[in-house]
């Protein structure tokens, strides 16, 4: 567990050195190459929902709808929290990053994440309105009380995000200041403390496990539901469409939460795997999001089809 650095407390740690992914200097090209494509993608795919949803009538007044279209933004602030810092690792920059820098990088890292975790929970509960009690729905789950929900994820995530960043800075950083990671995360931060980490290690493992697997709990209870209820639908083409909605998100949070649950939930691990596994729920996830709702979500397909004919036929009329 948490251990205690022997170093004069007269060094005090001001900035800190993000020493990112290793790789071979001959890929560093390549990795440049490959994250800025996907930082751009993130960013474009993104829009693309989130401009969507709001531009087709058919889908903004729909709590569904709505829902992600904040999921759409909160990948694409995600992303620039995160990417730009492993891009420049790749280029001769300085990889150094203030120390207050680096504590908003956790802070919103933090903020961000638990916020999505609430908001899959969110769509989860949605989905489950909107198939086990159909006629109920409109009244369950109406624009104000979806606006009250979605606020709520976002003050909640800001809590989150305000313990675990008091919680790692309040700590003496007097020694190595070289930070073993991509980013500025608890447990690449703790190893730098000059001080016993075990509470910190105790809290981040309940804090954070308290959300994900009360999150995750509520989602599968959610979607027990939702498959009866699915089964119980007598048409095919009905079983498909229904299957098809909650695939969508299904696929979503499975490629979001295992990996968050891989890294967190083992405290004090050095694995070498945990950079990779945390480069996929950080980068890889937020593209695959707009690429998951596209294809397998019909309705936001037939959205972005309706945008594109009325901009041609603005065009021909022009």
């Amino acid at each position: 567990m948490g251990k205690t650095r022997n170093t004069s407390l007269d060094t005090v740690v001001t900035e800190f050195i993000l020493l990112g992914l290793s790789h071979p200097p001959r890929l560093r090209t390549l990795l440049f190459l490959v994250f800025f494509i996907i930082y751009i993608l993130t960013q474009l795919g993104n829009l693309l929902i989130l401009l969507t949803v709001w531009a087709d009538p058919k889908l903004h007044t729909r709590p569904m709808y709505i829902l992600l279209g904040v999921l759409s933004f909160l990948d694409m602030w995600l992303s620039s929290v995160i990417v730009p810092r492993i891009i420049l690792n790749f280029t001769p920059a300085s990889k150094r990053i203030p120390f207050g820098g680096c504590a908003a990088q956790l802070y919103f890292f933090h903020f961000l994440g638990s916020t999505q975790c609430f908001l899959y929970t969110l769509m989860a509960y949605d989905r489950y309105l909107a198939i086990c009690q159909p006629l109920r729905y409109p009244t369950l789950m109406n624009g104000r009380l979806c606006t009250i929900l979605v606020a709520g994820a976002w003050v909640a995530g800001s809590i989150h995000g305000s313990i675990q960043a008091t919680l790692t800075f309040r700590l003496p950083y007097c020694g190595p200041n070289q930070v073993d990671y991509f980013i500025c995360d608890i447990p690449a931060i703790l190893r730098l403390a000059c001080a016993d980490t075990t509470i910190n290690e105790l809290v981040t493992f309940v804090d954070i496990g308290v959300v994900a697997a009360s999150c995750f709990t509520l989602i599968l209870l959610s979607y027990a539901n939702i498959v009866h209820a699915i089964l119980q639908i007598r048409t095919a083409d009905g079983r498909r469409r229904a299957f098809s909605t909650c695939g969508s998100h299904l696929t979503v949070v499975t490629v979001y939460y295992v990996p968050c649950i891989f890294i967190y939930l083992r405290a004090g691990s050095r694995s070498p795997l945990d950079g990779a596994v945390a480069v996929f729920y950080t980068v890889v996830t937020p593209l695959l999001n707009p690429l998951i709702y596209t294809l397998r979500n019909q309705e936001v397909k037939s959205a972005l089809k309706r945008i594109a004919a009325g901009r041609g036929a603005g065009s021909e009329d022009k």
